[in-house]
């Protein structure tokens, strides 16, 4: 069984918002097989589906950002998960808009969705795919930044984000080592 999460914050408001782009991913996944985010546990929306024979669980924890943790942890419990069956999906400002970065492991770089997971999980060691928010170019901050819209002319990279995103999600689903799916899209960006 994989376990994919999307880190993002719950609620209209901030739908379309840089913070959110794990949630995007992770609809974007539903999307392509006709999935429903429908079940609602572990303070978190979540789908259980079958793919390519293997079972499948999309999650949006509903959390907010800064405590992601205390939904993938009790999901992860509660159906005996081991690490190297979850990734976990979110925004990271050090990359430009639109490029994708895979990792097996690392600190929470800032981010403090990822920080309590990493809390919550007691490691660091978990595969992830970073994508790309920018940086501000001009005096706004971080937290305005992070929680406003992307700009149109932006859209289409994100879109091409998403869309490697669900390629190597569904790599990796399929039976490729999260290592060989690492080296195969970190090389496309």
């Amino acid at each position: 069984m994989k376990c994919i999460v999307g880190l993002g914050n719950p609620g209209k408001k901030y739908e379309k918002t840089r913070h959110n782009v794990g949630f995007m991913t992770i609809d974007g996944i539903a999307a392509r097989h006709n999935w429903e985010l429908s079940k609602v546990k572990f303070k978190g929306q979540y789908t259980m589906e079958q793919y390519e024979g293997e079972k499948v669980i999309l999650l949006k924890p509903q959390t907010f950002m800064n405590l992601s943790g205390e939904s993938i942890r009790p999901l992860m419990e509660y159906y005996n998960l081991e690490l190297e069956d979850l990734l976990v999906i979110y925004d990271d400002m050090d990359l430009p808009t639109g490029k994708i970065r895979l990792r097996q492991k690392g600190g929470h770089g800032g981010h403090n969705g990822v920080r309590n997971t990493i809390d919550q999980l007691g490691t660091k060691e978990f595969n992830r795919i970073r994508i790309g928010i920018g940086r501000p170019t001009t005096n706004i901050s971080v937290i305005d930044y992070v929680l406003g819209e992307f700009p149109k002319e932006e859209l289409g990279n994100v879109d091409e984000s998403i869309q490697k995103c669900a390629d190597a999600c569904e790599a990796w689903i399929k039976g490729e080592s999260f290592m060989e799916v690492m080296n195969k899209y970190n090389q496309s960006v």
